[in-house]
């Protein structure tokens, strides 16, 4: 209970830093790791309200990322996870729907160091992540996204975990 507790505390702390930043969305998330394990997540994006070189192909901007994962497996049952990153998204230009490729690295803390037969060797964790999909002119935004969790060897245990998966982001 302690460290749900903790989890919480960071989530909130990180959560609260980006709250200065304009609301994106909500985002509903399904996918699962390569062994088999499934993935549900529910995450806040908040846009950064800038963006650089753009032209007529398109412009960079990008959000804050807060999210809560369910891991659920064979091996894995009742693992959670709270994430917080920083997310880099190159925008293509278009009317009613953009094209879209993202790229992130941040961090995330798990409540069990062990999912499936990878050791992660430790709470804490880096999260880097690629994707690509559509954002549709109303903001509503699907895409496909993998996901790759490792310690980059702060413990000596670091198999790291990858997760691949489905998300709809909703405007708010």
């Amino acid at each position: 209970m302690k460290r749900l507790f903790c989890l919480a505390a960071i989530a909130t702390a990180l959560m609260g830093q980006s709250l200065t930043a304009q609301a994106a969305g909500v985002e509903f998330g399904v996918g699962q790791t390569s062994d088999s394990t499934m993935t549900y997540r529910l995450g806040m994006q908040f846009d950064w309200d800038k963006s650089w070189l753009q032209s007529d192909v398109g412009r960079v901007t990008g959000y804050w990322s807060g999210a809560y994962t369910y891991w659920e497996g064979d091996k894995t049952s009742g693992t959670s996870s709270l994430s917080f990153s920083p997310v880099f998204v190159y925008e293509f230009a278009g009317q009613n729907v953009k094209p879209y490729l993202e790229a992130g690295i941040g961090v995330a803390v798990f409540s069990n160091t062990k999912l499936e037969d990878n050791h992660i060797g430790q709470a804490f964790q880096f999260e880097d992540r690629f994707g690509f999909g559509l954002r549709f002119a109303g903001g509503h935004e699907v895409g496909i996204r993998a996901t790759h969790y490792s310690n980059a060897g702060l413990s000596s245990s670091n198999d790291g975990v990858e997760s691949y998966s489905l998300h709809y982001t909703m405007p708010l």
